[in-house]
């Protein structure tokens, strides 16, 4: 069985964009410093992406990361992880002949236990890569997320997208490992879940 986890840049005050995100500035105002262990990595930056990008074999995502980047300039012809297969949280689908690369997203309707399920499935044994805030929040609070890892950035952005808002309680994490670089402390927690 696959494992889903949430990997996420923050800031040391708990936000994962800046204010005022939009289409035009994806990470809100100031939000690109969260990023500069991507954009200037040392080795151990690589190392830990090039760790990340091996495991995935499938995207879970909401559907406002997915409309931030949808359209010019966006996916390209692909998803977050190139071909891997992506499965989008919604309410509502867009228009299929709006999706840029239809064969690679999915769009579920009937909520984030179905939407794990269809990834899990499609990730063939592999990690589901949970992208973006609220879709990690929501599968957390469902009892279906096993591992977060965080990057850590070395910035307090003051204002922006909380990840952890709204949990409805404690959640008890074991941290699984640390690894320290210039531009991010990256993070890496096993959730503990309650043995029935």
């Amino acid at each position: 069985m696959g494992t889903v986890i949430s990997g996420i840049s923050m800031s040391l005050d708990g936000f994962v964009t800046g204010p005022d995100v939009s289409r035009e500035h994806q990470l809100g105002t100031g939000g690109d410093v969260l990023f500069r262990w991507l954009f200037e990595p040392s080795p151990e930056d690589e190392r830990v992406m090039a760790e990340m990008r091996r495991d995935v074999g499938s995207i879970l995502m909401g559907r406002r990361s997915y409309d931030l980047a949808e359209g010019e300039g966006g996916w390209g012809d692909g998803g977050p992880a190139g071909s891997a297969p992506c499965f989008v949280l919604t309410h509502e689908p867009p228009a299929p002949e709006t999706v840029r690369a239809p064969g690679v997203f999915t769009f579920v309707t009937d909520g984030v236990e179905s939407a794990v399920a269809k990834a899990l499935a499609a990730a063939d044994g592999k990690v589901v890569g949970v992208h973006g805030a609220s879709a990690a929040r929501q599968c957390l609070a469902a009892g279906l997320l096993d591992e977060i890892q965080l990057h850590l950035a070395p910035v307090l952005l003051g204002g922006g997208t909380r990840l952890f808002d709204h949990l409805g309680g404690p959640v008890e994490l074991e941290r699984v490992r640390v690894i320290e670089t210039p531009a991010a402390t990256h993070l890496r927690f096993r959730v503990v879940k309650e043995s029935s």
